[in-house]
């Protein structure tokens, strides 16, 4: 069964979820074998180097391949440090720890996460993260919808990053909310 016809039955069923809407205004999907992309271990989707000074950053699925439903990324190397604490208003931000272990704050919660452990940063509350572990970490971040995150990543990389200000954060529709997640 087709994703749109599938849709249109449930929409069927479930009125009253409100799941009619949903299915009717999807915009239908078409794939193709030429867009298919393999992303190799270690690579990042157009062969890039991208870092804010904590870690390499790979950029795994690029919001154009998915209509901007989806960004995702690797931290690669991820020591000490990070971003500061921020919020996304619009945006889900998932987290899959694959190496190390990497302490986050979501909302007033800290969590430990280790090597297969993940995490969701729900849209509106404010989260970040940092590695703690002796040797350098790596994970996945998904981004739900994408946003503005490929052009804020792209903008703030190093050596040499702007001023990240609140207003320049609410430029990449995000909220700075306070300083960096201090690992010790």
């Amino acid at each position: 069964m087709k994703r749109r016809s599938f849709l249109k039955t449930a929409a069927a069923l479930f009125p009253a979820a409100g799941v009619q809407a949903f299915a009717l205004n999807q915009d239908p999907v078409t794939s193709s074998s030429d867009q298919v992309h393999l992303v190799a271990a270690g690579q990042d989707r157009l062969g890039e180097v991208h870092s804010r000074g904590y870690s390499s950053i790979l950029f795994k699925v690029l919001p154009r391949e998915t209509n901007g439903g989806l960004f995702v990324i690797e931290h690669a190397g991820l020591v000490k440090g990070g971003p500061p604490l921020h919020m996304h208003p619009h945006q889900e931000e998932w987290f899959y720890v694959m190496e190390g272990e990497v302490l986050f704050q979501i909302g007033d919660s800290r969590k430990k996460l280790h090597a297969g452990d993940s995490i969701l940063g729900p849209r509106g509350v404010p989260h970040t993260f940092s590695a703690v572990g002796e040797k350098p970490g790596r994970m996945l971040i998904a981004f739900n919808p994408a946003g503005k995150m490929e052009e804020f990543l792209r903008v703030t990389g190093v050596p040499n990053p702007p001023v990240q200000d609140a207003a320049f954060f609410r430029r990449y529709e995000m909220e700075l909310m306070g300083p960096p997640l201090s690992a010790s």
